[in-house]
């Protein structure tokens, strides 16, 4: 149990800057898991920097990415089928290249996947030392940066100690070829993670988003695609203010997703802002007047709960994290 979680709420392009300060100074162990790395701008460049320069001087720096991202040619299940693969794949490889010779230990993940789009990590975490960014949806690239997202921070030896541990078995389901278990973890009396392990059409971040919905009197909710599937038919009739992309600001397969969600649902979004909208959370205020949060990777539709994505999300009423994301939604949202 965590006693206390005083967490801060870090805008998409701080939270990067954050992030090289902290690995630049780290002295035991950076252990980060995102869906999208490219080193692909000066600020990329000098996290790459700083992950190489950790590993040098002795720091145990563990790197997972997920490999449908890169559709990297000695992974990818289309590779037979492609004749010139992306120059982006290639600087992928090439990077992964460096990182390796510098010491830090790269992982692939999802090589194995039976099918592309199954069984992907979505997750987002960076452990350094004893601070643990999670409970947002920043992937590591120049246009991941930009977007209107956040991650949030929190120094607990306790916590970084926590997911340190799920960093490993994350590595440990990966290297067997099969999903891990869904689960919690109890941080205090106000705050739980919900992890979805990635069993397809089992997701109990999406199962808990749907029951929290059923039982509020308003709710504010926030994602990139439009919510869909049972979450979307426990939100008709509540009074609810939905803020995600029109697909007509989306691109490629997001376009897709987007529209066919907006047909489905019949729903129109409130987000009218130029960036790319890529946070996700839900604030819950329910009939008693208490608000409870989701926040993390989990993009509340029911076509990851399908493809059985691994995420994971944290659950509070801590009111001073609530207070946080409340003041990003009115900043950088509404």
């Amino acid at each position: 149990m965590i006693p206390t979680l005083q967490p801060q709420l870090l805008p998409a392009g701080e939270y990067l800057l954050d992030l090289i300060d902290a690995i630049s100074t780290a002295t035991t162990r950076v252990a980060l898991v995102v869906t999208v790395f490219h080193n692909d701008s000066p600020r990329m460049e000098q996290f790459t920097q700083a992950l190489c320069d950790a590993a040098s001087r002795g720091v145990r720096v563990s790197f997972c990415v997920d490999s449908f991202t890169y559709m990297e040619p000695a992974a990818s299940p289309w590779r037979h089928l492609l004749k010139d693969q992306s120059a982006q794949a290639y600087q992928a490889i090439r990077t992964e290249r460096r990182l390796r010779a510098a010491g830090v230990k790269f992982r692939w993940l999802g090589r194995h996947a039976n099918f592309g789009v199954m069984g992907r990590t979505h997750i987002k975490w960076s452990i350094v030392d004893n601070t643990v960014y999670s409970f947002g949806g920043v992937n590591l690239y120049e246009m991941g940066t930009t977007n209107t997202d956040y991650m949030i921070k929190a120094n607990e030896p306790g916590l970084a100690d926590s997911f340190y541990e799920r960093h490993r078995q994350l590595i440990a389901a990966d290297k067997a070829n099969h999903a891990g278990k869904n689960g919690y973890l109890t941080l205090n009396d106000q705050s739980r993670v919900i992890f979805d392990g990635g069993i397809a059409f089992h997701s109990a971040i999406y199962n808990r988003a749907v029951e929290l919905a059923k039982q509020a009197k308003s709710i504010i909710f926030v994602s990139q695609y439009c919510p869909t599937g049972r979450l979307a038919r426990a939100l008709r009739g509540k009074n609810t203010q939905l803020y995600f992309n029109h697909w007509e600001t989306a691109s490629a397969l997001n376009i897709f997703v987007i529209r066919a969600g907006m047909r489905s649902s019949k729903f129109q979004t409130l987000y009218t802002r130029d960036p790319y909208l890529h946070a996700k959370f839900i604030i819950y205020t329910m009939p008693n007047g208490s608000k409870i949060a989701l926040t993390g990777s989990h993009n509340f539709q029911a076509g990851g709960v399908v493809l059985g994505t691994r995420e994971l999300c944290l659950e509070t009423t801590n009111p001073t994290l609530i207070a946080e994301l409340e003041k990003f939604y009115r900043k950088s949202i509404r």
